[in-house]
């Protein structure tokens, strides 16, 4: 991966990070009252997996500096379309009720096993 689009992905990543701040503080002051607590939690578990898949998006991005793999380009491309499916579809079922929204997260959750697979690969090729 070239220092350019590890630059982006860190862009990408912080972006991520400063916006599952922002959704989560939402969530806790402003739709728990709102929200009934199934979807507060729908909510909730976006934010969750939001966050622990822009650490990874970090992770990958440096990683990508030491160790240039198209493994590891790969799983970061991936981690940003399992947030964007997976956390984007939560939110959305979460706010509208529009259970449409549902079937679109299985699809963000198989991202997020692929690009986990696509880092063990490019870990075990480069030892």
């Amino acid at each position: 991966m070239e220092n350019k689009a590890s630059r982006w992905l860190l862009v990408f990543a912080a972006l991520s990070g400063a916006v599952t701040v922002a959704l989560g503080a939402f969530a806790a002051h402003g739709l728990k009252a709102q929200l009934p607590p199934y979807l507060l939690g729908v909510f909730e578990t976006g934010v969750q997996y939001q966050a622990w898949h822009t650490l990874a998006i970090i992770g990958c991005a440096i990683l990508a500096r030491i160790l240039p793999s198209k493994g590891v380009s790969y799983a970061a491309l991936f981690f940003v379309a399992g947030i964007i499916l997976f956390s984007g579809s939560l939110y959305a079922l979460a706010l509208t009720g529009i259970k449409w929204f549902g079937p679109i997260t299985p699809m963000g959750g198989v991202c997020f096993i692929i690009g986990w697979v696509a880092l063990a690969v490019a870990a075990w090729r480069s030892a």
